[in-house]
């Protein structure tokens, strides 16, 4: 169509395709590109789909009410209280997020690095996205004193910056920001008159925390909205279902009123079936807690080993406090692997591993960043087994890493490592 955006194939998607056809080609491959959770559903979950399966009329556009009192439930357990009539529900966090776009309108203010989809759907939205890097240590949450110029600058130039879209926890980099950089971003939009869309799918995913990552929603109440979804903690992400909680203020209740006109053109409503199974899981019954901790305690296991193969072999890594996503930098190293490899940038590394090992990773590029950096994103959640015997059994194992599988994906990894620079890398 004459003067759509040119939109490439999402990187993780289109990664983990191009890694299954090696795959199927009876090639030994190693995919750590896409967030896929490798895990398999829970029962009781998969019990309550099963019962709803007849359920097969169209429902209310923002979902139903059991979903969205079930998931005003689950945010207020967050110290985030939820009117469920400021709760819309759709097939999937990424609609959503496109559908908030549209429903906001103006420019979108992206944090580098980030999710690969913020910036390519705000193209398709036709906003301009506006990237602002992260501080150190600080993913998913554009640095705010570069928040205030980058918005002021775009402003004078001309552009219409409405909304910032944070991650909490991050993806790609696996940290979590601080309460003091979560408060001065909502402090930051504030000012800027910044309508906030806080992505928190991962937020049941940090690891050794007394309490969940503090949301700009509890610094920002006025114009923060959070989405989330049962892709992450719960791995299903194939029965494509998400949530948005709206701000209680004439903010959240005007954007209310865009939102779900432009729900009914896009999904008309979400799918029954699933509804009726989110319910049951944002109700957080005690076989769905112990299920998100089982699988907690998996990612943080998994993610720190393959964490650890990467320092020791030279690389620079954050320390990873949630999910399953690593985010190593290998400058360090970037004369030899010039001198031994010609790589020279992310892209070369990703190549280099695949194709010589089998390894699918992407490079920072994909998350926005500039220049090709020596930096890639690692995914760990598709290490756990092949089949879902293999995974429950890893769910379940006191120490994973003395699986066999496991070690042997493992050692996978130790040997591109070891190729890749020249060293040994310990065993976990």
């Amino acid at each position: 169509m004459s003067g759509a955006p040119s939109i490439p194939m999402s990187a993780t998607l289109a990664a983990d395709e191009a890694l299954d056809r090696r795959r199927r080609a009876g090639e030994q491959v190693l995919p750590m590109a896409g967030g896929e959770i490798g895990l398999p559903v829970l029962p009781a979950l998969r019990r309550r789909l099963a019962a709803a399966a007849d359920a097969n009329a169209y429902g209310p556009v923002a979902g139903s009410r059991a979903l969205r009192a079930a998931a005003a439930g689950y945010w207020g357990r967050r110290r985030l209280p939820t009117d469920p009539e400021l709760v819309v529900a759709g097939p999937g966090s990424k609609p959503l997020l496109f559908a908030l776009l549209l429903a906001i309108g103006g420019d979108v203010v992206v944090p580098v690095p980030s999710w690969v989809s913020y910036a390519a759907q705000a193209r398709l939205v036709g906003a301009r996205p506006v990237p602002v890097p992260i501080a150190p240590g600080q993913g998913g949450m554009p640095d705010p004193e570069r928040l205030r110029a980058a918005v002021t600058a775009a402003r004078a130039a001309g552009h219409d910056p409405r909304c910032v879209v944070v991650t909490l926890p991050d993806n790609p980099t696996g940290t979590v920001a601080s309460p003091g950089t979560v408060r001065a971003l909502a402090a930051a939009a504030r000012e800027l008159d910044l309508v906030i869309v806080s992505d928190e799918i991962y937020c049941d995913l940090v690891y050794d925390a007394p309490e969940p990552a503090e949301s700009p929603a509890l610094h920002a109440p006025e114009r923060t909205v959070v989405t989330t979804g049962l892709t992450k903690n719960l791995a299903v992400g194939g029965w494509r279902t998400g949530v948005a909680r709206l701000p209680d203020s004439d903010t959240g209740r005007a954007l209310h009123g865009r939102l779900v006109p432009v729900a009914s053109q896009i999904w008309s409503s979400p799918p029954a079936p699933v509804q009726a199974a989110a319910a049951y899981a944002f109700d957080e019954p005690p076989e769905v807690v112990e299920r998100v901790a089982a699988s907690r305690r998996l990612h943080e296991t998994v993610a720190r080993a393959v964490a650890g193969r990467l320092t020791a072999a030279g690389a620079l890594l954050a320390p990873v406090r949630a999910t399953c996503y690593l985010y190593p930098d290998f400058t360090p190293l970037g004369d030899r692997l010039a001198r031994a490899h010609d790589v020279h940038g992310g892209a070369d590394l990703v190549r280099f591993l695949g194709e010589r090992h089998g390894i699918g990773l992407l490079p920072a590029g994909a998350f926005g960043e500039d220049g090709d950096p020596l930096r890639i994103r690692a995914a760990t959640s598709r290490l756990y087994g092949e089949d879902d015997a293999q995974r429950t059994a890893a769910l379940a194992a006191p120490d994973p890493l003395q699986l066999p599988w496991i070690r042997a994906n493992l050692a996978h990894i130790d040997a591109a490592l070891a190729d890749l620079t020249g060293t040994r890398t310990p065993q976990a």
